[in-house]
């Protein structure tokens, strides 16, 4: 008889290559255009791309993992990691990482070459500020929530009950690392060091929403430093 939890195991671990490649094939904002031709006219048709974008990425890693947690798993969301946990723990690290090391080395990473090339995503920021906010809350809450939501909480949480927490964290730093194969070369050897932090940091606060507000920060920073430097 075929063990249940061994199979949600291995859908688990295939969801990573397939989501992903789903997403880079026909979520990518490059794509946008070939689903929404009659919008190539209009002026905000970049922008609306990385909407698209971002609102793909959302529904692969977010509401497929919610999904099959409460209609195949039937657990509460809260075992990975959308409660509060520990609060204390979580603002610390809030208030220790952003201000003393995020901003002083996104700061300076936002004066190399490689990276002013490719952020912002969106290159109409420069022209268009206003614009500025509706995009970074776009990338906050669709992008770098289910981000954080899939890696570090549907991978992380449920791989820990079947490899332990230290396998864990491999397993899902290894699956987000692949994802930034064509970003700047620094950021993808960082995101290895950063997916195993912020996989113990969300394991002891038993939550992923502080590392969500770390990451978001992270990238948004990048995208203001660049822009008004």
């Amino acid at each position: 008889m075929v063990d249940k939890k061994k199979i949600d195991t291995y859908v688990i671990l295939l969801s990573a290559p397939l989501l992903l490649t789903i997403y880079r094939y026909h979520g990518e904002a490059s794509h946008f255009g070939s689903y929404f031709k009659g919008l190539q006219a209009s002026g905000l048709f970049e922008f609306y791309k990385y909407l698209f974008q971002f609102s793909s990425f959302f529904f692969l890693m977010f509401i497929f993992p919610v999904l099959f947690i409460k209609l195949r798993l039937k657990r509460s969301l809260v075992d990975f990691g959308l409660g509060p946990g520990d609060i204390n723990f979580g603002f610390k690290i809030i208030i220790t990482m952003i201000p003393f090391l995020v901003v002083p080395l996104i700061f300076l990473a936002s004066k190399m070459p490689d990276v002013r090339s490719e952020y912002p995503l969106l290159k109409l920021l420069h022209r268009r500020h206003d614009l500025i906010i509706w995009y970074e809350a776009a990338y906050a809450i669709f992008y770098y929530l289910a981000w954080e939501f899939y890696f570090r909480g549907f991978l992380l949480f449920s791989l820990k009950e079947e490899f332990g927490a230290a396998n864990a964290v491999m397993i899902q730093t290894i699956s987000s690392c692949l994802v930034h194969i064509g970003k700047p070369e620094g950021e993808i050897i960082g995101s290895i060091f950063v997916g195993i932090l912020f996989g113990f940091l969300v394991l002891r606060a038993r939550s992923i929403w502080y590392v969500v507000g770390i990451h978001a920060s992270i990238g948004i920073l990048t995208d203001i430093f660049i822009i008004f430097d």
